[in-house]
């Protein structure tokens, strides 16, 4: 599947702002501070998505993205993560890429931070694209030399490039 064509440079995000912030008396994770950040991430990445005019209420979007997370952490571990959900408020399949140099702890299950962050959001009727797209993502992203080239991109336009040569 031609997972490129879904991607477009300005719904790529290099450089994520979002950071995780440890109990100061601590110095560890909470579930309280996990949520947050789980949260923080989700409303960076919907701002990304909404400049694809197809977000519907982006507050309610970042909602059915948390309550999916809920469900089950979407980090797949490799220091990748894919939050997906179905739900009104994508008015079409969007797909937002967000990298993050430092990392974000995301209930990964190899423990370790997530860098790569492949977020979907589809309306609910359209499961066979939405699982189609999905699956080619996952499939691409179980290589090593191309997890590397992703996290390695200097520009947007390097990402989708990444993905147009793996097909």
């Amino acid at each position: 599947m031609n997972i490129s064509r879904y991607l477009k440079s300005d719904l790529i995000k290099l450089n994520l702002q979002t950071q995780v912030e440890y109990d100061p008396q601590t110095g560890e994770l909470t579930k309280r501070r996990l949520r947050e950040a789980k949260i923080r991430l989700l409303t960076e990445m919907v701002e990304v998505m909404e400049l694809s005019g197809r977000v519907g209420n982006p507050s309610r979007l970042v909602t059915d993205l948390y309550n999916r997370e809920k469900k089950a952490s979407t980090a797949i571990g490799h220091g990748i993560a894919l939050p997906h959900v179905r739900t009104y408020q994508a008015k079409d399949l969007i797909i937002a890429v967000g990298r993050s140099v430092e990392g974000i702890e995301f209930d990964a299950p190899d423990g370790k931070p997530v860098h790569l962050f492949f977020v979907m959001a589809a309306a609910p009727y359209d499961d066979s694209l939405y699982l189609r797209v999905f699956k080619a993502l996952a499939e691409n992203l179980r290589f090593g030399y191309f997890r590397d080239r992703l996290l390695n991109a200097a520009e947007e336009f390097d990402i989708i490039r990444a993905f147009r040569e793996m097909e």
